[in-house]
């Protein structure tokens, strides 16, 4: 069977189960039955509604682990798609089907490039380990951050980490995420007096007495960003008041803001900020946080160079080092002290009607990443 076969029918095998978050519809069996004839150990771990595999082999040695996850978004209307979205098919070079590039086509990458690396080195230098979670989608409770804090309970640690998020944007290794930005969500209530509009001054409009603070958070600049990641950004992503009639003052304002945030700044200085700012236009109010990630970075180091040196090998460029876009199940993993990269397929159709991944691009990402476990060997 060709490197080529073997990540495609394997890619195809994860698509046809249609493990909808939180759902794992068989995938982690099917993962787990070939790291098994591969000397894995495999631990399942399952927390509420999310099944999670921890398979490692070899017990010991620092580790190397392959991250993703099986589950995937919804279809979106399945009449919109030319093929069906959970019966694979390969047109041309393109593979199609939910998943295809976020993340099955990672998944299959990862297991053929772990069985081709250990027919050549039967006895690595360094433990080999999966972690995969049927949470990722979803709300990112029960998945790879409960089996993070198993494993540090149990003081098992990560030492590098291939996270296989689609990462690429025009061709398979282009880009490489090697930090991701911070995210922090608030959940802003402004208090006012509903009336009727024709006597205003028996009311209280939230909606007037918010829109100035609203437009400073807007305008702010929260910092300058640095060499590895943008600036910090805010936007509102939800705003809402009022009943529905033209006639009536509402007594409310909601009002939810999420920040995309650097290393320059830490949840704990944007939300005085924020606070500071809203107390100082005299609003009444509530404000509620989520903290939905940290931001990480791996900066220069033996995982960073070993990647960079294999999409050179089988790519022949030197990818770009990149901190945008999303969060990842990387803001678990790399608090830890894990050094944690983020490489996989190209990003242009995930979550989209007609997702797919290129054929061509699967053969290269399992080289590349069988490429990474060779150089990280040759290094130790």
């Amino acid at each position: 069977m060709t490197i080529t076969s073997a990540v495609v029918e394997l890619t195809k095998a994860l698509i046809s189960l249609p493990s909808v978050t939180p759902e794992d519809a068989g995938c982690q069996e099917l993962m787990a039955k070939r790291l098994l004839a591969c000397g894995f150990n495999i631990e399942v771990l399952h927390y509420d509604d999310t099944l999670n595999m921890w398979a490692r082999r070899g017990n010991g040695k620092p580790v190397f682990c392959f991250a993703g996850h099986t589950d995937v978004v919804p279809t979106g209307p399945v009449e919109q798609w030319h093929t069906p979205p959970f019966e694979p098919t390969v047109i041309g070079d393109t593979l199609y089907g939910r998943g295809a590039a976020d993340m099955k086509g990672s998944l299959a990458a990862m297991i053929v490039a772990t069985e081709r690396f250990l027919s050549r080195f039967p006895e690595p230098k360094f433990d080999l380990a999966y972690l995969i979670t049927s949470d990722e989608e979803g709300p990112f409770i029960n998945g790879t951050k409960r089996v993070i804090e198993t494993l540090e309970a149990r003081n098992e640690k990560i030492q590098w980490c291939i996270v296989g998020e689609p990462s690429s944007s025009q061709k398979a290794g282009d880009v490489v995420k090697n930090g991701r930005r911070g995210s922090l969500t608030g959940h802003l209530l402004v208090k006012g007096i509903q009336g009727h509009v024709a006597y205003p001054h028996l009311a209280d409009n939230p909606v007037h007495r918010a829109a100035a603070a609203l437009a400073e958070l807007a305008a702010e600049q929260w910092d300058d960003g640095n060499a590895y990641f943008p600036a910090t950004s805010f936007q509102i992503a939800n705003i809402h008041a009022g009943t529905g009639a033209s006639n009536v003052i509402p007594g409310e304002l909601n009002v939810m803001f999420n920040f995309r945030y650097s290393t320059q700044s830490t949840a704990n200085e944007l939300q005085q900020r924020v606070i500071a700012l809203l107390d100082k236009h005299g609003l009444n109010y509530q404000l509620d946080w989520i903290l939905n990630g940290l931001p990480f970075l791996t900066e220069q180091g033996n995982l960073v160079e070993a990647t960079v040196k294999a999409i050179n090998q089988v790519q022949g460029f030197s990818p770009r080092l990149e901190t945008t876009g999303g969060t990842s199940d990387g803001r678990f993993i790399a608090p830890t002290g894990a050094q944690v990269v983020e490489l996989g397929p190209c990003n242009a159709t995930i979550h989209k009607i007609n997702e797919c991944v290129s054929v061509t691009d699967l053969e290269q990402l399992t080289k590349m990443y069988e490429a990474i476990l060779e150089q990280l060997e040759l290094s130790l």
